[in-house]
């Protein structure tokens, strides 16, 4: 699988770890950066690249996920949402990545570096990367709403609220 990884000066130590751990499991890892550490850089756009690599490989078919990471991962979940046909999900246990790819169906996990330890993120990544999205129903609707909004900005109608009533017939 691919998997897009990005984060901030706060997470530089753990991309570079992270790299080698990804890659050691036969993972295809592309990282988008930073490259070299400042204490001031900014996050968004090495996020957002990675968003955008996620959402082009998933559009080309290709199975792929992301790994966005920094202080808390609040940030870098923002960031990769901002890209349309992102799911990041701020995951801070092992319940948390697998729900987030078996009920959300998530494609991105974030990540605080500074809220875990290694061995503690890395525990997650590799269950939110074994994880498949249930298929289940009632989750697929769920995705459908946020997709149609995230597309003409309007929410689809929920099926338990549609009324009998025809205006037509008076």
């Amino acid at each position: 699988m691919r998997i897009h990884i990005a984060t901030d000066h706060a997470g530089l130590e753990f991309s570079t770890q992270l790299q080698h751990h990804l890659a050691a499991q036969g993972h295809d890892v592309e990282d988008h950066g930073p490259i070299e550490y400042d204490p001031l850089d900014d996050y968004p756009a090495f996020c957002i690249r990675a968003a955008q690599a996620v959402a082009a490989d998933q559009a080309a078919g290709i199975e792929t996920l992301g790994v966005v990471f920094g202080g808390s991962g609040n940030g870098e979940q923002i960031a990769a949402n901002k890209v349309h046909g992102i799911r990041a999900a701020l995951v801070w246990s092992i319940a948390t990545a697998e729900l987030a790819r078996e009920h959300n169906d998530a494609n991105v996990i974030a990540i605080g570096a500074r809220q875990h330890t290694f061995d503690e993120a890395v525990s997650f990544i590799d269950r939110f990367i074994a994880t498949p999205f249930s298929g289940e129903e009632r989750h697929a609707r769920r995705i459908a709403q946020l997709a149609a909004y995230e597309t003409a900005g309007s929410l689809l109608p929920d099926p338990r609220e549609v009324s009998s009533f025809d205006p037509e017939a008076g």
